[in-house]
């Protein structure tokens, strides 16, 4: 059994749907405080299986008895449950500092006490903060992170280094993942926004359904090819099937260190206004948008050297950035009306 921790969030229940997949049987842990329940529940109807759900909250100070209560027998962790916004974590950054460490450090003394062999943690291209050079790869230096939120991927790497070497006791891969959209294409699951995210993709929505007037582009004076920001977008599925290459190559023997460190992106860097027009041409609508001022914690442009992705886990991203947009827009549309509340930003 796999213990996949927030299963029912964005990038957390494509990652069930592809264990589910490949024949993994997974156990659950969410507590709804940034997910919907009907995820859950779809996945389960799609698959035809019960997938056990624990909801606890495992920042609390009782979490670590609680994960004492689970009678699964529990083979590995893929761990995503934490706090991702960015903006947010510029605000209240004791949120993000206790819910984000105390998280990990409770399923830590879970694993030491159930002697758990792997782990999977859910990192982020924010470890490298404003990169020297890019494309980045693992070797590249690990800059102070543009926000909280970075800074708790970065120490939470920290930690689970210390722990692998120190104990000897579990293998651990941190995927640090760039910047995924897109939704899966056959279930119905993908991102739901909520009043705290400010993700491109849900805004993008909302302007071209006249929800919103109209998109902001923060930015338009960065060192790229038409000064708006470059990131590196992923296809949530392929960065879900990632997630199954690491827990298959852990269980095949085929990772020698306790610690190891994987970028997962597409390799391929595109700017805001690259995405907007690939987004015209392949859904067919204008998308209206004007500019406004550098969000805090945003840098200029980040992209991967996913080479170690390819030689150490075997796994190449199946979609391009087409196929991410076209997804991502038949998700909203084909699902807005049945997930309520569907949040307005």
């Amino acid at each position: 059994m796999i213990l996949v921790t927030g299963g029912a969030g964005y990038i957390g229940s494509h990652v069930v749907a592809a264990l589910l997949k490949h024949g993994y049987k997974v156990v659950n842990i969410d507590n709804f405080s940034r997910s919907h329940p009907i995820i859950h529940k779809n996945l389960e109807n799609y698959f035809e299986t019960n997938i056990p759900l624990y909801q606890l909250d495992l920042s609390d100070d009782r979490a670590f008895k609680e994960l004492m209560k689970i009678k699964e027998p529990i083979e590995a962790i893929i761990h995503l449950a934490a706090y991702k916004f960015v903006e947010e974590s510029y605000e209240d950054p004791a949120l993000y500092y206790n819910n984000n460490i105390p998280i990990l450090l409770h399923l830590l003394d879970y694993v030491n006490q159930r002697e758990i062999p792997y782990f999977i943690f859910s990192s982020s291209c924010t470890v490298y903060g404003e990169p020297d050079y890019i494309p980045v790869n693992e070797n590249s230096p690990l800059k102070e992170p543009a926000s909280p939120y970075g800074h708790t991927k970065q120490m939470s790497e920290n930690i689970l280094k210390n722990y692998a070497t120190a104990y000897n006791i579990m293998k651990v891969i941190s995927l640090r993942y760039f910047n995924p959209i897109g939704a899966h294409p056959d279930i119905m699951i993908g991102e739901i926004p909520t009043i705290k995210s400010k993700g491109l993709l849900p805004y993008l929505w909302q302007s071209v359904d006249n929800t919103i007037p109209e998109l902001t582009i923060f930015g338009k004076d960065y060192q790229t090819v038409d000064g708006t920001p470059l990131r590196d977008y992923i296809h949530v599925v392929d960065l879900a099937e990632a997630h199954v290459a690491a827990l298959d190559s852990l269980f095949n023997n085929k990772i020698n260190s306790n610690y190891e460190v994987i970028n997962v992106g597409l390799g391929k860097g595109y700017t805001v206004l690259e995405l907007i027009n690939t987004f015209e041409k392949v859904v067919g609508q204008k998308v209206p948008y004007t500019f406004g001022a550098r969000r805090k914690g945003d840098i200029s442009a980040i992209y991967t050297d996913n080479s170690k992705m390819k030689d150490l886990l075997k796994f190449s991203p199946k979609y391009n950035l087409e196929d991410m947009l076209v997804h991502s827009w038949q998700w909203y549309n084909n699902y807005k009306k049945y997930i309520k509340p569907w949040i307005i930003l």
